[in-house]
């Protein structure tokens, strides 16, 4: 690949991951905080007791490392921007601000779930069989967000499928991963472009 001229980005969620994903002479490690919405990117254990919030992280993995480190995880807005920079992070990766743009592919159930600001997020298997934060509905709660009961990667995921295909058709997300990061409350239903110079300000 990189005789193709890429570059290689890799998730870290804890210092050691940053320093072995280092060792392997990856160009930039993405510092993956505990907020951050989706699939958790930890590879070095299943512990979800060793993940650290993203501001915690990043300064950690900055001092860690001798390469690039990205911010990621309920960063959105300049706010957030502005302290991952000071924390000496090179960038950021934002990602949950962007689930109500107009051009993203979120389902409309998804859609609605994030858009109630009174619903909260949880680190769950139930979905996948790996750990992921989502905003929590019936499934969650009546399974417990993580399980032991759930089959491995990627079992789950089709163990699902009919359940949530008829959940959604009926426009209720009880069975639906809806992925999502712990600061939800920038998003908004505008054009991406309008939230991309909003955080480069």
């Amino acid at each position: 690949m990189r005789e193709w001229g890429a570059k290689v980005f890799a998730s870290a969620t804890t210092v050691a991951e940053a320093q072995w994903l280092a060792s392997q002479g990856v160009d930039v490690v993405i510092a993956q905080g505990f907020e951050a919405g989706g699939h958790r990117g930890m590879f070095m254990t299943d512990d979800v007791t060793t993940q650290l919030g993203t501001f915690a992280l990043v300064r950690r993995i900055v001092r860690a490392v001798n390469v690039p480190v990205i911010a990621a995880g309920g960063i959105a807005d300049r706010e957030g921007v502005r302290a991952a920079l000071q924390l000496g992070a090179a960038g950021v990766q934002v990602g949950t601000a962007y689930l109500l743009c107009h051009e993203a592919t979120t389902s409309a159930v998804h859609r609605a779930a994030v858009d109630d600001c009174d619903r909260h997020t949880a680190i769950t298997n139930v979905f996948t069989g790996r750990p992921a934060r989502g905003i929590v509905n019936r499934l969650m709660l009546e399974l417990g967000p993580m399980s032991s009961d759930v089959p491995a990667f990627p079992l789950a995921t089709g163990a699902l499928a009919s359940l949530r295909a008829n959940a959604e058709a009926r426009g209720k997300d009880d069975f639906s991963p809806l992925w999502c990061g712990q600061n939800a409350s920038e998003c908004r239903a505008i054009p991406a472009a309008e939230v991309t110079r909003a955080l480069a300000r």
